[in-house]
């Protein structure tokens, strides 16, 4: 029971009541329970195997470990936050600019193991002290330009990686995955960018046979004939078998790069954590520092094996809204599903197969949605950049970001990008606001409205915080 692996049975386990809930201490029958777990192994496809792909890891081994990192998740917070944990899309930026700098995939994973470190110290801090310290260090303001950069970072990866690979294939599943978010409902919704892969899978394969080769760069490489779609890595694997292990190695240039994330991932778990509380009528306050910590500690456990760090899927969310089933048993189903899925390497390879055309498609959408997160968090937490002190520090720390402004600090040193955009958004605002007068500090709005004046006709339901996922 400490340990909440033990669950009552709702009702007749057949079917929630008209209005009732399914509590996490609660369950169905198994056989749904089963069922619901394959659903939210379904909703987090998309976002949990691209990931990895992108920055460059063994999609089977961040699958297995997304099953343990989940695992772990739930035995810390004792059963009390349903919750998935998979592959961070945070980190795609991150892998990215250490790739460029001559950094391999265990530079990669030792980076991020220092961030799954940090994590975990800040989910301690936030146990000892409070959540108010979050809010103390990181104000919406600073979290949402951090967030906005990290997202619009990767920008030039799409344009210059995956984009040109097959540019007309990269615009209809562009266009097929935006139509899919915006037009379908309930889970089907949830799975858009699933179904976008799938799309332009099925699509890559159809060109190849009507047209042949095509004639693009490949990962940034010269152009050259190649197959859209080349499924001979996925004849040659074997249907059971171990992902590929490594470990990883640290240099601080890379780590350095990577630890910004912290605040991205701080803000994921205190949105995650929110949402589920309100959904289950449980008030998680008190388990906020044991959720970030536990999502630090799976993380560590993860890359010190070669795998992906890990995150709060907001997809599952929506898993949960849409069927009203929070138990927690359903995320054990679905742990447990990960682990088989990353024992079977065919698997791997027919995820690693995806053409990069299908890849700059998606990833259109998907970094540009990583980046205006970061404006819901200004949004939710009534961030007026109206007012210099919070425009200031954020605009200087997007542009060094996005633009990749460097820094250099000694021959060998130097700092750019993600990680001088954040130190300057977070070290401007704290030393911005030491120095500002009072009435700077009020956050009354100071410059002209112009057209980012606030609605305030709107209702209050339009002007009600949202929970969203970095």
């Amino acid at each position: 029971m400490a340990l909440g692996v033990r669950w009552t049975l709702h009702g007749d386990g057949r079917t929630p009541a008209p209005g009732a809930v399914v509590r996490p201490d609660e369950r169905l029958s198994w056989p749904r329970t089963a069922g619901l777990g394959a659903q939210h192994v379904v909703a987090m496809f998309g976002a949990s195997f691209v990931a990895p792909v992108l920055m460059g890891l063994d999609p089977n081994l961040a699958i297995m470990m997304s099953g343990l990192a989940t695992m772990i998740f739930l035995l810390a917070t004792r059963g009390r936050i349903p919750s998935y944990l998979g592959c961070s899309l945070s980190f795609v930026g991150v892998a990215a600019a250490i790739r460029a700098g001559g950094g391999d995939s265990a530079t990669v994973t030792g980076a991020v193991f220092v961030v799954g470190a940090a994590l975990f110290l800040a989910g301690l801090a936030v146990q000892r002290f409070g959540a108010r310290i979050i809010h103390a260090a990181m104000p919406p303001v600073v979290t949402g330009a951090v967030v906005m950069l990290i997202g619009f970072n990767l920008a030039p990866v799409t344009a210059a990686t995956y984009w040109p690979q097959d540019q007309w294939t990269a615009l209809l599943v562009m266009l097929f995955t935006g139509l899919a978010v915006v037009c379908l409902r309930g889970f089907w919704s949830r799975i858009a960018i699933f179904l976008g892969l799938v799309f332009g899978y099925g699509l890559s394969w159809v060109l190849d046979r009507v047209f042949g080769r095509i004639h693009s760069p490949v990962g940034g490489a010269e152009a050259v004939d190649h197959w859209r779609l080349d499924l001979s890595g996925v004849g040659k694997a074997d249907w059971i078998g171990l992902p590929s292990f490594h470990a990883p190695a640290f240099e601080w240039s890379a780590i350095l790069v990577a630890l910004p994330v912290v605040i991205a991932l701080i803000a994921e778990n205190a949105g995650h954590v929110k949402a589920v509380g309100e959904m289950t009528g449980d008030a998680l306050d008190d388990r906020l520092g044991t959720a970030i910590a536990a999502d630090g500690a799976a993380s560590m456990l993860s890359t010190a094996v070669g795998g992906p760090p890990n995150t709060t899927y907001s997809e599952n969310i929506g898993v949960m809204a849409a069927t009203r089933v929070y138990s927690t048993a359903a995320y054990w189903a679905a742990a447990c599903f990960a682990l088989l899925f990353g024992l079977c390497p065919k698997f791997g390879a027919v995820v690693a197969a995806i053409p990069g055309g299908v890849l700059g498609g998606i990833t259109v959408i998907l970094y540009g949605m990583i980046g205006l997160l970061g404006a819901q968090i200004w949004i939710n937490g009534h961030v007026d950049l109206r007012n210099p002190l919070n425009l200031v520090p954020a605009a200087a720390g997007i542009i060094i970001g996005v633009g990749g402004v460097s820094l250099k600090i000694t021959e060998n040193f130097e700092l750019g990008g993600i990680a001088l955009g954040t130190i300057v958004v977070i070290t401007g605002y704290h030393a911005l606001r030491f120095f500002a007068p009072a009435h700077l500090k009020q956050q009354e709005p100071l410059l002209d409205a112009g057209t980012s004046a606030y609605d305030e006709q709107g209702t209050d339901d339009e002007r009600a915080p949202r929970d969203t996922r970095s």
